[in-house]
């Protein structure tokens, strides 16, 4: 009877016992996950960075209202006297379904497929480059041959080559990165590639776009570890090129003088005229803008006001407070490229990371550009705003960049949660 007591009191002993540290491990664990506001059953974790489509979504929004304010009056001059007043508001949002509909399928696409087919992407887009060129296939706008028409749209292949430059200069600084560091197997290869990139986008002649493309290639070889000296030696070379083009060539030479004094008669009236408009349109703007729609630029003063000159309207419609949301958020875009980059570098992702910053230099140094170029900060190049000007091959290939964006945060959340892509 006592061995009986005795038994069932030691095993009353060890569960009051087992129970007292279950219950101070619960106590323990409550505290723990209320002092980090985690819920232990399920994460909280976006599946996909929101904040960012809504930024690109807003800039999208804003860019179809802005094209159709900027356009709306096109057809009271005899060049586009035959369209419709609603003629580029319902092409460009012919446009936007299409992006969103390549974006789609390109989001589906994972971060490793794009790796695979990075050359082959680039090898394309190459060959697009010296089609245009060739008389009765490329066409032909204001001395410029840089479009091959496709019947419901205009492809631009320079657009193209911006994302396969992406691509493919984060897969060769992957693939060389153990070569980096020398001139004949690090440097010379992606430079070559990007000269005969440029004498083809020169012969169209499309120096902005040679300029984004440039500054893709040169940015992630410098992320990728490139040697600090040949970096230079290449800022140097790409400096002094771009100085000869000028140089050499009658018409940029003129652009060049006339971007330093817009003001002077005969520049004014000349290479000029579309910086002395815009500026004219920026200040009428002031601080809130004469409202949408009471743009007097537009009115055939203006050249080009819904493509490259459409942050001029933007800034005489909306004023001061406009332009500088629209920089802010591209502002936000560009940083938010540039962390999801940095999420997968130290996921061990590192051709995932150099496309993610890649294409944040691309947007960022674009839309730098075409900014500059409508305050005057720099002279007159032919870039579009991207993801808000008009324009169709410009649009899509966006789309595809953001969607490969917001793939490469979506693959970077799964590892994080402990998944596998």
């Amino acid at each position: 009877m006592m061995q009986l007591f005795k038994k069932f009191s030691i095993n009353g002993v060890d569960s009051f016992r087992g129970g007292l540290r279950d219950g101070f491990n619960d106590f323990r664990s409550g505290l723990r996950d209320a002092a980090t506001a985690v819920k232990p059953t399920r994460s909280r974790m976006m599946e996909y960075d929101q904040p960012l489509l809504w930024a690109v979504l807003l800039l999208v929004a804003l860019g179809l209202v802005m094209v159709y304010s900027a356009s709306i009056a096109l057809p009271d001059g005899p060049k586009y006297a035959k369209y419709s007043s609603s003629h580029f508001l319902v092409r460009h949002a012919i446009s936007i379904g299409m992006a969103f509909m390549v974006g789609f399928f390109a989001f589906k696409v994972p971060t490793r497929v794009w790796d695979r087919l990075a050359p082959a992407i680039f090898l394309i887009a190459f060959i697009l480059l010296i089609v245009v060129l060739i008389p009765g296939v490329g066409k032909g706008v204001n001395g410029a041959r840089r479009w091959i028409p496709l019947g419901i749209m205009n492809f631009q292949p320079s657009e193209l080559m911006k994302l396969a430059v992406v691509l493919f200069a984060a897969y060769y600084t992957v693939q060389r990165q153990d070569y980096l560091h020398t001139l004949l197997k690090g440097l010379a290869p992606m430079g070559g590639a990007v000269i005969m990139v440029g004498v083809l986008l020169l012969l169209q002649p499309d120096m902005g776009a040679f300029m984004v493309i440039a500054m893709i290639a040169m940015g992630l070889l410098f992320l990728g570890g490139i040697s600090g000296k040949l970096f230079g030696a290449l800022i140097g070379l790409a400096l002094s090129s771009f100085a000869m083009i000028i140089i050499l060539s009658p018409f940029r030479r003129e652009r060049i003088f006339a971007y330093l004094d817009p003001w002077r008669e005969d520049f004014a009236a000349g290479k000029a005229y579309q910086l002395t408009h815009s500026l004219m349109a920026f200040g009428r703007g002031e601080w809130f803008g004469v409202g949408l729609g009471g743009s007097v630029e537009k009115l055939h003063y203006l050249p080009e006001a819904h493509t490259d000159f459409i942050l001029a309207v933007i800034g005489e419609e909306l004023g001061f407070v406009g332009v500088t949301v629209v920089i802010a958020i591209f502002y936000w875009i560009v940083r938010r490229a540039f962390l999801i980059g940095r999420t997968a570098l130290q996921l061990d992702r590192s051709f995932a990371g150099l496309v993610a910053k890649g294409i944040a230099i691309w947007i960022g140094w674009q839309a730098f550009i075409n900014m500059g170029v409508n305050l005057g900060l720099l002279p007159t190049k032919g870039l579009t705003l991207p993801l808000v000007s008009f324009g169709g091959s410009g649009l899509v290939m966006n789309a595809v960049a953001v969607a490969i964006l917001l793939k490469i945060d979506y693959e970077n959340r799964i590892l994080m949660r402990g998944g596998k892509i």
